[in-house]
């Protein structure tokens, strides 16, 4: 299927960068913004400093805040709200997509009330629950260096191979690389659950810890985002690609990744109130704690980290207190946990 006009919904950090790729890959590329005077910016300085401050954005984008001008005719709509307003920006662009285009979600979390990953949000109110043509993004990619055209590799997963090709070919070029998968639940997965660790990550920065905290708090990270992914139906090896470990280690470690900074200022002493206040960015781990840490009980799947994360930012337990807690847990074998056996035991 060959992808004549793309709309990207979102102008926040990811959804510029992403109408950045498609629209210089010579892609006819819309970009929607939610607020009018974003668009006299981008317009008038090809510049996006509340996101991407310094950065020159793309001539050829065109950008909007009128949805229907944005959407109708796209063969290809790629979602790039936060989680929470996914369902919302569904209901209204419906009427305008184009009854074959090409839905691809690029929001990295979990409906709180629902629990649904973000496909399924889509599906419900575009396709009335059935699979259709939705594809998911995901991968180590901060939009600030995939801006400047520094070497960047993600997935594109979809139970619809066609329609997870004709998004690879419309986004791939020299710097940036991106690679199918089939396995949409577990890519989903290992990109939403990936920022609770990261939370954690900045979190154990805040208080000072090293390297050696970090890279166990990642390793054991990925065991239980695992455990709870292969429970929701996603498949083990997923994990260990880049919607897994590649975006966890991305995202644990780097300067851009707003989940880590908030972690940092709460490890520092700040309360989750007073961080959420101090940024415009989204910072969706907060949210996916909570989905994640009560998933895990209704499914009885033993996830440390995340539990004590979420006595963290949800029950005012002390980020000392959680550590002090995790670290004196009952001896087990490293192991006892098996991939191989397509479930986990405690």
């Amino acid at each position: 299927m060959n992808a004549n006009k793309v709309a990207v919904i979102g102008a926040g950090s990811w959804g510029t960068a992403l109408a950045h790729v498609s629209a210089e890959n010579n892609v006819n590329t819309c970009l929607w913004a939610r607020r009018q005077e974003l668009v006299d910016e981008i317009k008038e300085t090809r510049k996006n400093e509340s996101y991407l401050p310094g950065e020159k954005i793309s001539e050829k984008i065109k950008v909007s805040t009128d949805l229907e001008k944005v959407v109708s005719g796209a063969d290809i709509v790629i979602i790039a709200v936060p989680s929470h307003g996914v369902r919302e920006i569904a209901k209204k662009i419906r009427v305008y997509i184009k009854d074959d285009a090409i839905i691809t979600s690029s929001s990295k979390g979990i409906e709180l009330d629902s629990f649904k990953r973000m496909s399924q949000v889509l599906s419900e109110e575009l396709f009335k629950g059935q699979k259709q043509r939705i594809v998911a993004l995901s991968g180590p990619s901060h939009a600030e260096e995939v801006i400047r055209n520094l070497p960047t590799t993600i997935v594109a997963a979809s139970s619809n191979r066609v329609a997870a090709e004709t998004v690879q070919d419309i986004l791939m070029n020299n710097s940036f690389r991106v690679y199918t998968n089939s396995d949409i639940i577990g890519v989903e997965l290992g990109g939403a659950l990936k920022n609770v660790i990261a939370i954690c990550s900045g979190i154990s920065d805040g208080l000072g810890f090293g390297d050696n905290t970090r890279a166990a708090l990642m390793t054991r990270g990925i065991v239980e985002i695992t455990r709870l992914g292969i429970k929701l139906g996603g498949i083990a090896t997923t994990f260990s690609g880049l919607s897994g470990i590649g975006d966890l280690i991305v995202t644990c470690s780097s300067m851009y990744s707003r989940n880590r900074k908030a972690g940092i200022e709460i490890g520092k002493g700040k309360t989750v109130k007073e961080v959420v206040k101090s940024t415009k960015m989204v910072i969706e781990g907060i949210n996916t704690t909570k989905a994640a840490f009560l998933l895990s009980k209704s499914l009885n799947t033993e996830m440390p980290i995340t539990e004590q994360a979420y006595l963290v930012l949800f029950e005012g337990k002390s980020p000392a207190e959680a550590v002090s807690t995790l670290m004196n847990r009952q001896g087990k074998h490293e192991h006892e946990d098996t991939i191989s056996q397509k479930f986990f035991r405690c």
